[in-house]
């Protein structure tokens, strides 16, 4: 079996580069996500210091553009078409297993169905330039500090733990996919509430409250952002001179707060995990997605009022 070649390396070099990298790949996205979070987050779908997909990418790519070893240009470019078409292949798989989607470029600019964007795709660019010119010799050395009989043992015992460890964090995302749907059929009856009260004077204002209130659905602020909110709908309310909305309109939002929050503390150890290593974790909303159609009109509406 280690003897077994891919693309001309032997499957034993192959799963110990993809371990490698995937180790680093958990070692940056939990350094970046615990520097942008101010706490300490680990980005990973395992609960162990893996992050698979780095290093089934890194990997992929790495032999896949072999032949353009030692040229910047091609190995840039090539390397934004190749890490970008694994990186949609993957939203798409993991969505459709686990039905809701892991990450959201929504808010990025050229983006497309949320799922790629241009400013990520130049940044797998610069890494493929990265990963050929100082990551795969580092790499390399650090293969080469075990002998390979030793290597396949460690090799061999990676791979259980990690079936095991992959095995549990699939049943946790399998059931976690069922609480985010109620999590967004929460608020997806909140948002058609806000909608059918008025309270919001455009779509755009609306999508930005609930958008909010997504990325910050986590386990301990949950009911700071809910009086937050509560204050602010109350002044919007009272300022608009329809008080008799003012009692439904929070307890709505009372409600889909309460049911996030019990669905979180609920969830286990290893739910709550993931929901703070994805906070964008989402199921396609019927009534986002409305808002998001009402909101890019209203933006092209505005535009063309400026230009006359």
């Amino acid at each position: 079996m280690w003897e077994q070649e891919i693309l001309g390396i032997d499957f034993y070099h192959v799963l110990a580069w993809l371990f490698i990298y995937s180790v680093m790949g958990w070692i940056w996205e939990s350094c970046y996500v615990s520097v942008k979070e101010r706490k300490l987050v680990n980005r990973g779908f395992v609960t162990g210091p893996v992050c698979t997909i780095y290093g089934v990418g890194a990997v992929s790519v790495y032999l896949i553009l072999r032949p353009l070893d030692g040229k910047i240009l091609p190995l840039f470019f090539c390397g934004i078409a190749l890490a970008t078409t694994l990186e949609y292949l993957t939203a798409v798989v993991m969505e459709k297993l686990f039905h809701m989607s892991w990450w959201d470029y929504s808010g990025n600019r050229f983006n497309f169905q949320g799922r790629i964007c241009l400013g990520s795709s130049i940044v797998w660019g610069f890494f493929t330039v990265i990963m050929f010119e100082i990551l795969q010799p580092l790499v390399e050395r650090i293969t080469g500090l075990v002998d390979e009989a030793s290597g396949r043992g460690v090799l061999g015992a990676a791979i259980v733990l990690y079936a095991v460890d992959f095995g549990f964090s699939m049943a946790t995302a399998m059931q976690l996919g069922e609480k985010v749907a109620q999590m967004e059929q929460a608020m997806s009856e909140f948002s058609e509430h806000l909608q059918e009260s008025r309270i919001f004077t455009s779509a755009s204002e609306l999508l930005e409250l609930l958008d909010s209130y997504r990325r910050n659905r986590k386990y301990g602020n949950i009911r700071e952002r809910l009086e937050k909110y509560q204050e602010m709908m109350a002044d919007r309310i009272e300022k608009m001179g329809i008080q008799e909305q003012k009692e439904a309109a929070i307890e709505k939002l009372r409600v889909a707060v309460e049911k996030l929050s019990n669905l979180i503390v609920k969830g286990g150890w290893n739910s709550r995990r993931l929901i703070k290593a994805y906070p964008n974790l989402s199921k396609a909303s019927k009534a986002r997605e409305r808002l998001m159609r009402l909101s890019r009109l209203e933006r092209k509406e505005n535009k063309e009022d400026v230009k006359k």
